[in-house]
């Protein structure tokens, strides 16, 4: 009987010590997502503009705004040129909060001020995406990526649906009127 005890006890034993190799394997190497550089974030960036601006109904005009880099990330910028008026506003950052969220962005804040409201929000994969309007009626969108391997990165290839105002700095601002979103009447009447 003592030694049938001990058989089990040495099979228990050797199922518990294999079962826990499997474990420290698994912990021993961390998992990693694809790795990115700088041009494939700025590539993912620029899908997200477009995938945003697509939402948008009706479309407005938009232009490409200056691209930065740092030592391991870039901003993406695009500022739409269809002048949003004060009583719409709130129907297009509505459109947009709506989009991110079904999209699965998380919303990380909201800025309700009525001059200049701005949202907030951040992909699953770490990007920063962020709509504000400015002081002046404008409206500029942002895409920040997350720290990736450092590489050259290009000029978008997203081509704007009106002038792009390449190498003009400082940007226009909103010059193209919208009979939805350019009114100064409340959608509903």
């Amino acid at each position: 009987m003592n030694r049938r005890f001990t058989q089990a006890a040495i099979v228990a034993l050797a199922g518990v010590l294999l079962a826990g190799c499997g474990s420290i394997e698994e912990s021993a190497s961390p998992k990693k997502g694809p790795a990115m550089n700088m041009q494939e974030a700025a590539e993912r960036a620029d899908a997200m503009l477009d995938a945003t601006f697509a939402a948008i109904k009706p479309e407005v005009h938009w232009s490409h705004n200056t691209t930065t880099t740092g030592s391991c990330d870039v901003t993406r910028r695009r500022m739409v040129m269809t002048i949003i008026s004060a009583q719409r506003r709130g129907n297009f950052l509505g459109l947009i909060e709506r989009f991110w969220k079904q999209n699965g962005y998380a919303i990380k804040s909201v800025n309700p001020d009525k001059q200049m409201p701005a949202i907030f929000a951040q992909s699953q994969d770490g990007f920063a995406i962020t709509v504000t309007v400015g002081a002046k009626g404008n409206v500029d969108f942002k895409v920040d990526t997350p720290c990736v391997a450092e590489s050259s990165v290009a000029e978008p290839t997203s081509r704007p649906n009106g002038p792009s105002y390449k190498d003009t700095w400082p940007l226009p601002l909103p010059n193209v009127h919208s009979d939805f979103w350019s009114a100064t009447t409340s959608p509903t009447g």
